[in-house]
């Protein structure tokens, strides 16, 4: 499957007159894969036919994540034996050799130099709040998370309907002069 944006490289590709082989070529994919993402609509998603297979570094992905961001951030590299002892203290009971393997096919360290620069911030009591919606596949649940910005108190409720935002409370959004502002996961 490919990665997100190269539907959109393709079609732009094409359109600047290149031939499906440079295409091809140059994105590092197969010529009948460019033939087929250029047969699609513009806009056009791909979408992952079968479901994702759990594995035992997916519960640490987000805290590898912000390590790495960290890291970045701070111009420093971290070994993944380093990660590997960190996420032992926190219950991973898998091999380095599994985790050096996820990490590579999620490939974590090149999304933390791709990511926009995490921006951390505190605020004033009783002035701000998060809110988030969390899934749990394994478990068939989800929960309607909000936390408090000063406090760090969250409120979480289960078995609620799929969330989208309710025009009726982006009007009052306006009208008590505060701003929705959905955010990236794990990037509040």
């Amino acid at each position: 499957m490919l990665k997100k944006g190269e539907t959109k490289m393709i079609k732009k590709f094409l359109k600047e007159g290149m031939s499906k082989s440079a295409i091809a070529r140059k994105l590092g994919i197969s010529r009948e894969t460019v033939s087929k993402y250029a047969l699609k609509p513009d806009g056009y998603i791909p979408v992952m036919d079968k479901a994702p297979i759990e594995t035992t570094v997916d519960e640490f992905l987000p805290h590898i994540a912000n390590m790495l961001a960290t890291a970045e951030q701070e111009d420093v590299h971290i070994p993944t034996t380093v990660i590997y002892q960190d996420i032992q203290t926190l219950g991973y009971n898998g091999s380095l050799r599994w985790l050096q393997s996820v990490m590579q096919k999620h490939e974590l360290r090149q999304r933390a130099k791709d990511e926009d620069e995490l921006i951390r911030f505190e605020t004033e009591a009783e002035k701000q709040f998060q809110v988030d919606w969390v899934e749990f596949p394994k478990d068939g649940l989800s929960a309607f998370v909000a936390t408090m910005g000063y406090s760090r108190v969250s409120y979480v409720q289960t078995d609620m309907v799929k969330h989208k935002l309710n025009p009726l409370f982006e009007d009052f959004a306006k009208h008590c002069g505060f701003k929705i502002k959905v955010c990236k996961p794990y990037t509040p």
